[in-house]
């Protein structure tokens, strides 16, 4: 992934309030005023399964979605679409940590401020226009709704490739039972880098299996018509992660779901 990486580099570096954060757990204080994240989906269905050269992207078509609650208020957010980062081995690939704890990928579910735009670039070119909800991914038990995504990677293996999904998928089955959570203001972390993020960050990690995170890595990051990149990664799309910057002077904020916790 050299060029795309090199392209993705440079980017991050223009954007000045990009995350992803290294977060001390223990030091992010409590908000009293922030609640439990409401998030609800129905008949979603993916117009388009892609490979970027950064990532595989499911783009949302149809279907009803609806995020609110925490640091989003009462405004409604819908889900545009989702995508996750990776590194080439089980030792980092999330793009945050918590207490330096990092994991093998991390999920982000995309939306944007339904109540206030009529479409998602208004809304990303507004700040609060966004929130992205990011799942960190530890190896364990194999995730029946990743399958249905992981089944079909073969099909874009290379970078431009894109295919229609006709299955319906269930994007609450990526959120933890634990609804504990971080949240801050920043960026999203691909092109172009919106600055108009609420990120909402949990806790506690969702299972993939190791053989869903190899199909991952499989993706190549070069168009089927390019020469294979002759660098490092021999063209895999692997360590399409961001690493995480200082808080300097950013605020993070944490919700605790004490009765689930209980």
């Amino acid at each position: 992934m050299g060029q795309a990486r090199g392209q993705l580099c440079t980017l991050w570096r223009a954007a000045a309030s990009s995350p992803p954060l290294t977060s001390r757990g223990q030091a992010a204080p409590l908000d009293p005023r922030l609640s439990k994240m409401q998030a609800a989906y129905a008949d979603i269905k993916i117009s388009e399964l892609s490979n970027n050269g950064h990532s595989w992207k499911a783009q949302v078509g149809s279907g009803r979605s609806s995020l609110r609650g925490g640091p989003l208020g009462d405004d409604e957010y819908v889900l545009e679409q989702f995508h996750p980062h990776w590194g080439k081995t089980n030792e980092r690939g999330s793009e945050h940590t918590i207490d330096g704890a990092c994991y093998p990928a991390e999920l982000h579910l995309v939306h944007w401020n339904k109540s206030k735009f009529s479409s998602f670039a208004e809304a990303a070119a507004t700040e609060g226009g966004l929130a992205v909800l990011g799942m960190f991914l530890a190896v364990g038990q194999e995730h029946p709704e990743m399958s249905k995504i992981c089944s079909l990677l073969p099909f874009i293996s290379h970078k431009g490739q894109a295919i229609t999904v006709t299955d319906t998928v269930h994007p609450e089955t990526f959120l933890p039972k634990n609804g504990s959570y971080y949240t801050y203001s920043g960026s999203l972390t691909t092109p172009p880098c919106y600055e108009s993020v609420t990120w909402i960050v949990f806790e506690q990690p969702i299972q993939v299996s190791e053989a869903q995170l190899d199909a991952f890595r499989r993706l190549k990051s070069y168009h089927p018509c390019e020469d294979c990149p002759q660098d490092e990664l021999q063209g895999a799309l692997v360590e399409n992660y961001r690493p995480p910057c200082p808080l300097c002077d950013r605020v993070v904020r944490k919700f605790s779901d004490k009765l689930e916790e209980e």
